[in-house]
């Protein structure tokens, strides 16, 4: 639904204050890596959250949503990236925003009483499993090595997954394997026999509350009714998952590059250089000039392509053109906003060097912007498009 304006002016005001009052004083840099620290810390300030009425904002408010269309969450998401504890608070981070829509489109009956609704409520966390090690899946999909075996009471699952976000902690794992039919997705239970977390692979990103998990599935035995959706469309059935994720991506991180340029900012006005304020010098101008302009084409990007999907047509070739333009814009911001503050941008005094980590990884996940783009061309030169 759209919320009358002033209702959701209303909703967006409190929830600006409660990402810079509340939930950005409990970023504690000195222990950005400390995942029982951020886990704690997130599931407190999201109770905080709900006894506020900020909460998921695309569910339903039967669910205990806020039941947003997707164009207010473009600013209900980027308040919420400001900080890196807001979309856990906020109950619209990744996995389990993308998950939670995934699972609602193709749950029987008996799997949303069991996955979707523990998940829905926080009780349970979610993964999802699809990228696997060379020659595994990475951008090309016909990679993909994860087999599935029908069995007399279910499925025997074999492969070697990694870059599977929050698996650590995970209570299931989405997980793509290929069956007769083709690439088909099922849920995996993390207790079960033969579903073994080998590790979380080091990156860049601070503040990763569930890390990147890689898996091993040796003989790991699934029921029937683990198979989700249809036999043989996992690919197809990914794309419900794609394209909100990134769009929820796009939003969050943009919110992140603002407060980024806006600490910039501040730091230019008060800090002087040869005998001016940094922010009368043209360089540095220029250079904040670019990121607004970056923001704001990115915003208008993210917005039309949000409208487009409330009104129900395929964004799969408008959300591939946004998620690449707003991970190169936000990362462009980010270095600007290092560069101007110097060697405090590099530090870890200042969260400016951590969120120049955290964008770095976008233009990779949720496909290459290099795939995106041979994606972008062949439809284009396929079905004359005009630009």
């Amino acid at each position: 639904m759209n919320l009358h304006k002033a209702s959701l002016d209303d909703l967006l005001a409190r929830a600006r204050e409660f990402i810079d009052q509340e939930v950005i004083p409990r970023e504690d840099l000195s222990r950005a890596r400390d995942r029982d620290y951020l886990l704690t810390t997130t599931a407190q300030l999201r109770e905080l959250a709900i006894s506020r009425g900020l909460t998921s904002p695309r569910e339903s408010p039967a669910n205990g949503g806020l039941g947003l269309s997707w164009e207010d969450c473009c600013a209900y998401l980027e308040i919420a990236g400001r900080s890196f504890l807001g979309p856990g608070a906020l109950q619209c981070a990744a996995p389990a925003q993308p998950d939670i829509a995934l699972l609602d489109a193709l749950v029987t009956p008996e799997q949303r009483q069991q996955f979707l609704l523990p998940l829905m409520r926080a009780e349970q966390r979610s993964c999802f499993a699809m990228t696997e090690p060379a020659p595994g899946v990475g951008s090309d999909p016909r990679m993909l090595r994860t087999s599935a075996t029908r069995t007399a009471s279910g499925w025997v699952l074999e492969g070697h997954k990694w870059f599977a976000s929050l698996a650590s902690s995970a209570d299931f794992a989405i997980v793509v394997a290929r069956t007769e039919s083709g690439p088909s997705l099922f849920l995996v239970e993390t207790t079960r026999p033969g579903f073994r977390i080998v590790r979380d692979v080091p990156t860049i990103e601070p503040f990763n509350l569930g890390g990147h998990g890689e898996i091993r599935l040796e003989r790991c035995e699934v029921p029937a009714e683990a198979l989700l959706g249809q036999e043989g469309q996992g690919l197809a059935h990914c794309q419900l998952r794609l394209e909100g994720a990134r769009l929820f991506h796009c939003m969050r991180f943009i919110g992140m590059a603002s407060r980024a340029i806006g600490m910039a900012q501040t730091y230019a006005l008060g800090r002087e250089s040869n005998g001016a304020r940094l922010a009368e010098h043209q360089m540095v101008q220029a250079m904040v000039a670019d990121a607004h302009i970056d923001l704001h084409a990115a915003r208008l990007m993210t917005i039309d392509t949000a409208r487009r999907l409330d009104a129900g047509e395929s964004i799969r070739h408008h959300s591939a053109m946004v998620k690449v333009f707003v991970s190169e814009a936000v990362n462009r911001v980010a270095d600007s906003a290092v560069q101007i503050t110097g060697a405090l941008g590099i530090s870890e005094d200042w969260p400016l060097s951590m969120i120049q980590r955290t964008f770095r990884p976008f233009r990779i996940y949720d496909g290459a912007s290099e795939v995106h783009r041979a994606a972008i061309a062949k439809r284009v030169f396929h079905q004359g498009l005009e630009a």
